[in-house]
C-alpha cells in the first residue's frame, strides 16, 4: 500500500470519480484506476463500486476513506517537523475562525512564541465546520473557533480533545447619531435596516452568522467589509448597524464613537474552544492547548485585541485562507 495509491483513493472517494480525482491530482484517469486496482488487490477488498447514483462503497473501503486521510497527513506532518528539525525549529499549525484571528489570535501568538526562540506559529483562517476535517488529516495541529458540533465530527475519524477557554460577548452597536440609538428597536426595524459586517458574517457558524440569523436579517441589508475593524469604522459614521465583540470595542464606547443598541436578541454571549487530537497529539500542540487557558494567555488575547494579522511580529508566519 503505496501513499500514491492512497492519495488516489482519497481523491476518488472526495470527488466521486475517477475522472474527477484524475484532473484533481494531475494523472490519466488509466493512473487513477491502475492505483485504486493495486490498492484492492494488496487489501483483498473491492473498496466501492459503481452505481446510477455514484459510488457505493463497501464497509472496508468507508473504513479506508477516514484512515487514508489520517495516514496521508501523519506523513506529510513528519515531512514538515522533520524539515522544521534540520532548520533548528519546532512548528505548530493553528487553524482559527476569521473571529479569533482578529481580535484574539495576535496576543495569544505573540506570547505562546516569546516562550521559545526555536518555536514559529502559522495561522490559518479556516471555516469552523471543518476544523475536525483538519485536524483529522493532520493538516493542522490545534484549531481555534466555535465548540464543534456534534454533525461536524468526522465519522470515522479520530477522537479530538476539546477545551473552552475565553468567553466572550457579541452586542449589536450603532453611532450615537443613529436613528436607532436612543430608543428601544424591534426585530422588525433591525430586520430592515443596513448592516456593516466582517468576514465572520459570511459564515455559517459562530456568533455573528448566528446572531444575524436569529434577528432575521436578510443578505440584502448585510454589506462585507475585509474587517471587522472596517465594518466598525464605517459604522462610527452612522450608515447602519455592526455586531461587535464588546471588549475589542471597549475604546470606542468610552469615546461614544459607538453605543449599544437596546431590544429583543440584541446581546449574546459565546465562547471560543481551542482542539487538537485526543491521541497522541505533538508535544507543541499539547502545549498550546494548556497554555491557551492559563491567565496570561487570556490576559494577552484581550489586551491584543484588534491587531491585523499583517501586523503580527516576523517570528510568526501568518497565510490566510478563505
Amino acid at each position: 500500500m503505496t501513499s500514491a495509491q492512497l492519495r488516489a483513493f482519497v481523491a476518488v472517494v472526495r470527488t466521486g470519480s475517477v475522472k474527477q480525482a484524475a484532473a484533481e491530482l494531475g494523472l490519466t484517469e488509466q493512473a487513477v484506476s491502475m492505483h485504486v486496482a493495486q490498492l484492492r488487490k494488496s487489501l483483498g477488498d473491492q473498496l466501492f463500486r459503481r452505481t446510477h447514483s455514484g459510488l457505493a462503497f463497501t464497509p472496508g473501503g468507508l473504513r479506508l476513506a477516514a484512515r487514508a486521510v489520517e495516514i496521508l497527513g501523519l506523513q506529510d506532518q513528519t515531512i514538515s517537523e522533520v524539515e522544521a528539525a534540520a532548520g533548528g525549529r519546532r512548528t505548530i499549525r493553528l487553524a482559527a475562525s476569521s473571529l479569533f484571528a482578529e481580535h484574539a489570535a495576535g496576543g495569544l501568538i505573540d506570547l505562546f512564541t516569546k516562550r521559545a526562540k526555536d518555536l514559529e506559529v502559522e495561522l490559518t483562517v479556516q471555516p469552523p465546520d471543518r476544523f475536525a476535517s483538519l485536524l483529522a488529516a493532520r493538516a493542522v495541529d490545534v484549531a481555534i473557533g466555535p465548540t464543534p458540533l456534534e454533525s461536524e465530527m468526522a465519522p470515522h475519524g479520530p477522537a479530538l480533545a476539546v477545551k473552552e477557554f475565553l468567553s466572550y460577548d457579541v452586542e449589536v452597536m450603532a453611532a450615537p447619531s443613529h436613528p436607532l440609538a436612543d430608543r428601544r428597536v424591534s426585530p422588525e426595524e433591525l430586520a430592515r435596516t443596513p448592516w456593516n459586517l466582517g468576514p465572520s458574517a459570511a459564515g455559517s457558524r459562530g456568533a455573528i452568522p448566528e446572531m444575524l440569523s436569529r434577528l432575521g436579517v436578510a443578505e440584502d441589508c448585510q454589506r462585507i467589509f475585509q474587517s471587522d475593524a472596517a465594518a466598525w469604522e464605517e459604522t462610527q459614521r452612522g450608515t447602519g448597524l455592526t455586531l461587535a465583540l464588546t471588549f475589542a470595542v471597549n475604546s470606542d464606547l468610552r469615546s461614544e464613537r459607538l453605543t449599544r443598541v437596546t431590544g429583543t436578541g440584541v446581546h449574546r454571549r459565546e465562547t471560543w474552544s481551542a482542539m487538537t487530537l485526543a491521541h497522541d497529539p505533538t508535544s507543541t500542540a499539547g502545549e498550546l492547548m494548556r497554555f491557551v487557558a492559563t491567565p496570561k494567555a487570556m490576559q494577552a488575547m484581550l489586551r491584543g485585541s484588534g491587531v491585523p494579522v499583517k501586523n503580527f511580529r516576523p517570528a510568526v508566519y501568518v497565510t490566510l485562507w478563505n
